[in-house]
């Protein structure tokens, strides 16, 4: 009794850790530490932006229909890489989600990932996520090139990179409200 009173935060660490690499636990609170820590992404500093000027990039959404971004050429523009398996990806999705609801008609949204279409739905109707969804049909252009998720890009009507997100963040920030607005 004397060893717990003494190390009673050792073993409290420890359990932690050890429950961290238990699938059924270590998921959430992967998830959960992810969404804590989470916070409004920086905006690139104006003079230090990158110019996306390479719009060629098929993308087929999830019925198989073609699109390529340069139809998106002169618009605000949100793209986000993710899989139903990141937990930094789950921990965003909820305020991506409100992001879209609100700005889905003032810029588009692309969330790209190369899961496989039943994972896909099953994750969404789990989320009750209505976020547009888009596999790679051809490489992205060499400025939205990652391995890296999740990564987020915000362009702006120009082209510009406004953000280059790795990492979880907080996506209905008033920050970003702002920068869409």
């Amino acid at each position: 009794m004397e060893f717990i009173k003494k190390h009673w935060s050792n073993i409290l660490f420890g359990v932690f850790v050890v429950l961290l690499f238990v699938p059924q636990t270590g998921k959430p609170i992967r998830i959960f530490v992810s969404r804590t820590l989470a916070f409004s992404p920086s905006i690139e500093k104006e003079g230090r932006r990158d110019m996306l000027t390479d719009y060629n990039w098929e993308l087929a959404d999830l019925n198989g229909k073609s699109v390529n971004l340069s139809s998106y050429k002169g618009k605000k523009i949100v793209i986000n890489f993710w899989a139903t398996w990141c937990p930094p990806c789950i921990a965003e999705m909820p305020s991506m989600q409100a992001l879209y609801n609100d700005y889905k008609d003032r810029a588009v949204f692309l969330f790209v990932t190369n899961d496989g279409s039943e994972a896909i739905q099953k994750f969404m109707t789990k989320g009750n996520y209505t976020l547009p969804i888009y596999s790679e049909q051809s490489a992205a252009p060499k400025l939205l090139q990652t391995n890296t998720l999740p990564t987020t890009y915000i362009l702006n009507e120009m082209g510009e990179i406004l953000i280059n997100k790795t990492g979880a963040a907080d996506w209905n920030s008033t920050k970003v409200r702002m920068l869409l607005d």
